[in-house]
């Protein structure tokens, strides 16, 4: 074999398998990381970081959790919020209970409680799909939204459902509560992302990911070829949910510091879809994309209004903003189904031959 390479196909299954095949890839890749890990705590503003990169982060793992259920698997999921939810009260009662351990272990180990009840609404998958299984989640929203308000236990008797973050530590730092510096808090949640979406890409790009990705383009093929549909579709919603209660347990404890049952409602379940039909279905770049575009649209609007001149309510922008992300998500559905990532795919192969486009 004297060429490794012919045009664009490989000729080992490595190469073809490799998650960063070109090496432009892995440049920015690293250069993404150094800014991320380096440059934005250290020089970074504490606005850039409590209302910027913190919340985007957290949006955009909830969004690849949700599209590991919906893009990858091909299930239709509306119960993002309440999985979100099962998290963030999860991590509030294991750091209540022992509160020696490293709030770290306990955010992590909330996702956990929230993936055992993503099993429990998931095993209707086998049976229906479709809209039918869209209305199963969607009933499981409304069930955990009851359950953060009516369940005393999960808030300690608090008014309302309300449960207020602890200060607590890790590593020798103050990561959750009024002591915490907010490029601790960045740093934590840039880690715990960063960790779930390497496992996420690992999961994807093999045995497992192929297996999710034969049931959403053909059930009934896939089991006939020896896919087993139930505890292939179950793994997933595990999966799935686990990544959305880690991102529910950050969200309460590394950026809101208290948060009501209102906060897990059916309304952040419609955003988080959004971010990945915008950002693109079946691709975890495409769960930042759609984060990034959506979560810092209305900041970018409410910071561009006053430098050009005008006086805009935040009411007002806010209105706005539902009005293009409706625009973008009917534009994207028609125009350009697989989202932000397609057209950023597109645009790295175009740069790529550029000036000689033949």
């Amino acid at each position: 074999m004297f060429y490794r390479d012919a045009g664009q196909f490989k000729t080992s299954y490595a190469a073809d398998m490799a998650v960063f095949p070109l090496r432009e890839d892995r440049i920015g890749l690293a250069v993404i990381l150094l800014v991320a890990f380096a440059v934005v705590p250290l020089f970074g503003s504490d606005y850039l970081l409590n209302v910027v990169m913190i919340p985007f982060l957290i949006y955009a793992l909830a969004a690849i959790g949700l599209n590991i259920l919906v893009g990858y698997t091909g299930l239709l999921s509306l119960g993002t919020g309440g999985f979100m939810g099962v998290g963030a009260y999860a991590c509030y009662k294991l750091t209540t209970f022992f509160p020696e351990v490293n709030i770290v272990v306990w955010i992590l180990a909330s996702g956990l409680f929230s993936a055992m009840v993503g099993l429990v609404f998931g095993l209707p998958s086998l049976r229906i799909k479709g809209f039918y299984l869209a209305v199963a989640t969607l009933a499981a929203q409304f069930f955990l939204s009851w359950a953060f308000q009516r369940v005393p236990w999960l808030y300690n008797n608090n008014i309302s459902g309300a449960i207020e973050v602890p200060g607590r530590t890790a590593f020798g730092f103050a990561v959750t509560g009024p002591s915490a510096s907010p490029s601790v808090r960045y740093l934590v949640v840039l880690g715990i992302v960063a960790l779930l979406t390497l496992l996420c890409s690992n999961l994807v790009h093999g045995r497992i990911g192929r297996m999710w990705m034969a049931v959403r383009d053909m059930d009934i093929a896939a089991q006939l070829i020896g896919i087993r549909l139930l505890p292939t579709k179950l793994l997933a919603f595990a999966v799935s949910s686990y990544i959305c209660g880690v991102a529910g347990a950050l969200l309460v404890f590394l950026w809101y510091g208290s948060a009501e049952p209102d906060v897990f409602s059916i309304t952040l379940s419609f955003q988080i879809l959004f971010m990945v039909i915008i950002g693109g279905l079946g691709s975890l770049l495409g769960s930042f994309l759609g984060a990034g575009l959506i979560y810092l649209l209305p900041i970018a609007m409410r910071l561009a209004a006053p430098a050009i001149g005008l006086d805009v309510a935040p009411s007002t922008i806010e209105h706005v903003t539902f009005m293009i992300v409706g625009a973008l998500i009917i534009a994207f559905l028609i125009l350009e189904p697989h989202g932000l990532a397609r057209l950023w795919q597109t645009l790295k192969q175009k740069l790529r031959v550029w000036p000689f486009p033949y």
